[in-house]
């Protein structure tokens, strides 16, 4: 999961990009980049770390322009060294600077045409590049005198048929403007904006429409599925085409389930209101499940179960307490590579307050279980804190199956739901009882906010790709590049390295 944010300004873009990105930054902590441009060339500034400190005062003078994009990263495909931070540039034609997420699922097929057809050389193992090139070529393609927007849609269809998965981009072309568009499924959110000045109106695009009040930017709405939109540095006019032959609007659920901020807008749904949505249901269950309950009190598992456990706890007619202290320093677990380092990770991450688990039967609620080992220390955690018992409710489904569309989700052996049963799970865990949201319900959590969209990208509940079966071993492949064991290796090597 990654973020970005694309500014066609009529002043500097740099400091507001970087305030962007620092609101983007739950989507990535592994890089940070910026690249802006004044029109005759583009400058570029990307590396490991948080944007805080990727970005110091000397690097953001001399990023330069009223034009710029920026991304946040966690790896999902490729390695999370600075030479795969983003953006990423390509000299010809034009000179083109892309920032991308999400993940395409045919990779190789398209490595291998752009070696052996088009004559284009690949430097890292990022499939952003792969989609740099591929936009770089199509666009090379065709007879171009002055380049416009309808050179670029047209690339773009060529694309959105070469490329299969998911990708929401923006990029940056040096003396023409800013490109953004989405994959025909409009799995990864990207929403458009706009901030009117005395100048002119400046144009905003951004992974997470939180984004836009940290600028004063008003939200415009989300790009179709399959959209692409233009904006000239000349005249800062606006051009949007559909670009795809097949549309069908399927946004990642999981985005509202834990990575989105609860103060985004995506897809016209507020993801607070969904998360509280979840709670209703979540609670519904618990009560057809245990209607004479001996729960004393709700503790959620910080912070994107807050919502949730809120609306649980209503419902339930409990107190609702906090009953762990978060470390605000420490990453997401779950995409952290060797299951030790997680397990001292929730330690240093979560600190239990006594007063709320002595003698007291505990309900925790968290966003969803992945590897379970969050689960397993905080319910250790509750116990050593004095819990007389720990029930324990997810309100996601079990997350059984790999993701492929941008999710750091790739092996099934890695996840506790796969091939386990609820009653197996708990026991895994250390559940005295363990509940889980039903899809459906899960569903109807978003479709309330939007009724328009008919399907949701769930295949880390569901199994069912929507964009097709991918590559033959792409996901054996992804799951050897990404899983446990390989990371381990990689930072290893790197630890040799530097010694």
């Amino acid at each position: 999961m990654c973020g970005i944010i694309a500014i066609a300004g009529v002043e500097p873009v740099n400091v507001r990009i970087y305030d962007a990105l620092t609101v983007l930054q739950h989507r990535g902590q592994d890089a940070a980049g910026i690249a802006t441009t004044d029109g005759e060339r583009i400058y570029l500034r990307k590396n490991n770390g948080l944007a805080k400190d990727v970005f110091q005062a000397h690097d953001m003078r001399e990023l330069i322009g009223h034009v710029g994009i920026g991304h946040v990263r966690y790896p999902t495909a490729g390695t999370p060294s600075s030479h795969e931070a983003q953006p990423l540039y390509v000299n010809s034609p034009f000179g083109i600077a892309l920032a991308h997420n999400g993940n395409l699922t045919n990779p190789h097929a398209l490595k291998r045409e752009l070696s052996a057809k088009n004559r284009r050389h690949l430097n890292t193992n990022s499939d952003s590049e792969i989609l740099l090139n591929v936009l770089a070529h199509e666009l090379a393609q065709q007879d171009l005198g002055k380049l416009t927007p309808n050179h670029i849609f047209e690339a773009i269809k060529t694309l959105h048929e070469r490329c299969e998965g998911a990708y929401a981009v923006v990029a940056v072309i040096p003396n023409f403007g800013i490109v953004a568009f989405r994959d025909p499924h409009g799995i990864r959110p990207l929403v458009m904006g706009v901030r009117h000045t005395a100048a002119g109106a400046e144009y905003v695009f951004a992974s997470e429409s939180v984004a836009f009040d940290a600028l004063g930017v008003e939200r415009l709405g989300d790009l179709d599925p399959g959209e692409a939109v233009v904006v000239e540095t000349s005249n800062r006019k606006l051009s949007r085409q559909q670009c795809a032959a097949k549309t069908q609007l399927s946004p990642c659920l999981f985005e509202f389930v834990y990575f989105a901020r609860p103060d985004s807008i995506i897809e016209g749904i507020s993801v607070y209101k969904t998360r509280l949505r979840m709670g209703d249901f979540l609670a519904k269950k618990i009560l057809k499940l245990r209607p004479e309950h001996n729960i004393d009190a709700v503790i959620p598992v910080p912070d994107t179960s807050r919502t949730a456990a809120i609306q649980v706890a209503f419902h339930l007619g409990v107190k609702y307490r906090e009953g762990f202290i978060k470390n605000r320093y420490i990453g997401r677990t779950f995409i952290m590579p060797g299951q030790e380092n997680r397990k001292k990770s929730v330690r240093q991450k979560l600190n239990p307050i006594p007063l709320e688990f002595r003698d007291k039967n505990v309900l925790l609620v968290d966003d969803s279980i992945v590897r379970g080992t969050t689960s397993s220390e905080i319910i250790r955690m509750a116990r050593e804190a004095g819990a007389k018992q720990v029930y324990y409710a997810s309100a996601a489904p079990p997350v059984r199956y790999p993701n492929m569309y941008g999710i750091d989700m790739p092996a099934a052996t890695e996840l506790i739901a796969h091939g386990r049963e609820v009653d197996e799970i708990s026991a895994e865990i250390g559940a005295d009882w363990l509940v889980y949201q039903d899809l459906k319900d899960l569903v109807l959590c978003g479709i309330e906010g939007n009724n328009t969209i008919k399907q949701y990208e769930d295949s880390v509940f569901s199994g069912c790709y929507i964009t097709g079966n991918p590559e033959e071993n792409y996901l054996k492949e992804l799951e050897e590049e990404r899983g446990d064991r390989a990371q381990v290796e990689r930072l290893q090597s790197q630890d040799e390295t530097s010694v």
